[in-house]
């Protein structure tokens, strides 16, 4: 088990090293608005992949293209201590966007069945990319706060559910070294900039199955000469029904869909064949294996009940088990974040997402000695969407914001990327850093921003006095100053205190629909000012002011950045339901674990 300093210093860590992340953030979010517009689908994520690997060469990083397809590892060592893997996930979705963001991707291209397909970002993977690089470029710049290695991992076709085994197989472990800790994170439907933990289970196991059922084909007219395959698939859609509610205890959660169905070419032919494609969605192994045994049971039976002459086909084409968190290394990392970004933005899930990653693989999860993880959700959900989503608990708005695989899906891109570059950063902060006090940090430590091409040769910021994190909407910035003492025994986490009561994610301040009382802010004021009044310290009052009038000098990867990002004029995405409709007028129970 990795050693994890103590939180409180694993924020001081931070702090020194989110110093940077004013002269860096620029680049950052050109290089996710460039991923933005040009997503590419799963192994095919040639551009992407070349991207990051310019941008992790030019930052110090040795580096190695083509592991597991398209995949990208960067290894940064800095003398003695554990190797720290960082990953990201790089590709996109089949679908069209319609967020109206003037960013949106109109891009398309073949899928693997040779089909042309639109193709977006709506499952944040972009944004992970940006902050995994950005990340990498921080923890290059600020090598005299920590010690170990770094390892960098973008990783391609996790939608396939098929990349993180790619580079597995093609010996990334074996290639670079074996990490003592792994560390990922997505981004979820919650306000945006909040941190949401959970130990043990976080994400399930999904499994997907193609099933080929045959019959004899003839005439519609002649039925009686035939055997029919459609009848033969409509009754395996109709008794698969059962199994949830019938076979699987209630105690435990599961989901089963059909979500394929395709037969004959024209009315009056009774078709050889009917194929069909089921989902399946669990917590727990077990049963996951309890509904796929009940698929091919219920299958097979229902050939044999119709006379089928040949029996039908099943296979299992996709699959992941579920994402277990290490309880020791999630409570080790959600201190650290409790302590860098203050309790109300950093909450404890009392339920998993029925939702599937294959992060979990890079765990060896079948290995005698498996490597312990942490995935953790950053909030994406703007601010002014997530007050107008009807419901009365945070789940029930969870369930009516657009969420991923929404083709509505545009998260907060300042507050998101803030807060995503500083968790991933911290957190590999809570195992590279050293317990050693430090009389004062020090301050004008030169930068180098990868993926510029050149050195800015800026000096950070000293800070001048210690101050309490910012209040009143989410953190993603730095506040100088020593962590809060208090950071030990988290609450709703192992290991927290006596008398701690839970904070999870219906007690939690930051979740209300408010995050400050009428007196604190002006109700009128835009969501993006406050935005960034919560994410830029107060020190660069001027810098904003400067910013807001378009007086500053701008620095981005993209050339059109100053195009793309003035959005006072641009129509805004719509806050409806994930999937684009109306807002539902009942409190549609359970839409919580809807994603």
């Amino acid at each position: 088990m990795p050693h994890a300093v103590d939180p409180n210093r694993a924020a001081q860590h931070g702090n020194v090293v989110m110093r940077l992340l004013d002269e860096l953030f620029p680049l950052v979010e050109g290089f996710y608005v460039d991923l933005h517009k040009n997503p590419e689908l799963s192994h095919a994520e040639h551009r992407t992949a070349s991207g990051v690997a310019e941008w992790l060469a030019r930052t110090g990083y040795e580096v190695h293209k083509g592991v597991g397809g398209t995949g990208v590892v960067g290894i940064l060592r800095n003398g003695p201590g554990p190797t720290v893997m960082l990953r990201a996930d790089m590709d996109a979705l089949p679908l069209e966007e319609k967020t109206g963001l003037p960013y949106a991707s109109t891009a398309r291209a073949v899928n693997e069945e040779g089909a042309e397909v639109p193709v977006m970002h709506a499952c944040g993977h972009d944004a992970h990319t940006a902050c995994l690089v950005g990340a990498a470029d921080l923890l290059s710049e600020t090598r005299d706060e920590w010690a170990g290695t770094v390892m960098i991992v973008a990783q391609p076709g996790e939608e396939a559910l098929d990349g993180a085994q790619a580079m597995l197989e093609d010996g990334l472990f074996d290639r670079f070294g074996r990490p003592d800790v792994i560390l990922g994170q997505h981004l979820g439907p919650q306000p945006a900039g909040l941190i949401s933990h959970r130990a043990g289970v976080i994400l399930g196991a999904s499994n997907s199955y193609r099933v080929r059922v045959y019959g004899e084909g003839g005439h519609a007219s002649q039925p009686n000469t035939t055997v029919d395959p459609v009848l033969i698939a409509a009754s395996i859609v109709t008794r698969l029904q059962g199994v949830v509610s019938r076979e699987v205890s209630p105690s435990e959660m599961a989901v089963l869909t059909v979500g394929r169905i395709q037969a004959g070419t024209k009315a009056n032919i009774i078709p050889d064949e009917a194929y069909l494609e089921i989902n399946t969605r669990a917590l727990n192994d077990n049963v996951s294996a309890q509904l796929e045994a009940a698929i091919e049971r219920i299958v097979r039976a229902e050939a044999a009940a119709s006379g089928a002459a040949r029996e039908p086909e099943i296979e299992r084409f996709q699959g992941a088990g579920v994402t277990r968190n290490d309880a020791q290394s999630t409570a080790d990392v959600s201190a650290a974040h409790h302590a860098y970004f203050g309790d109300e933005y950093v909450i404890h899930l009392p339920d998993p997402f029925p939702a599937t990653e294959d992060f979990g693989y890079f765990g060896l999860p079948d290995d005698p000695q498996p490597i312990p993880y942490v995935f953790w959700f950053v909030g994406a959900t703007p601010h002014d969407v997530w007050e107008a989503a009807p419901g009365d608990t945070p789940y029930e708005k969870m369930g009516n914001v657009p969420s991923t695989h929404s083709p509505f899906f545009a998260p907060a891109r300042e507050p998101t990327l803030r807060a995503g570059l500083a968790a991933i950063t911290v957190a590999a902060l809570s195992y590279l850093g050293d317990d050693s006090p430090k009389d004062a940090a020090p301050a004008g430590a030169p930068t180098a921003v990868a993926g510029s091409g050149s050195a800015t040769g800026a000096a950070a910021a000293p800070v001048t006095g210690p101050s309490g994190p910012p209040t009143g909407a989410p953190a993603g910035a730095a506040f100088p100053g020593p962590a809060p003492e208090d950071t030990p025994g988290r609450p709703g986490l192992p290991g927290r205190g006596p008398g701690d009561a839970p904070n999870d994610a219906y007690d939690s301040a930051y979740l209300a629909s408010s995050w400050s009382g009428p007196d604190e802010e002006d109700r009128a004021k835009s969501t993006y000012d406050a935005d960034m009044d919560a994410v830029m310290e107060a020190q660069d009052e001027e810098h904003r002011q400067e910013w807001r009038e378009g007086k500053s000098e701008e620095s981005t990867l993209s050339a059109d950045m100053a195009a793309l990002l003035e959005e006072d004029d641009r129509p805004r995405p719509p806050s409806g339901p994930s999937y684009g409709g109306p807002p539902p007028e009942d409190d549609r129970p359970g839409s919580e674990y809807r994603l």
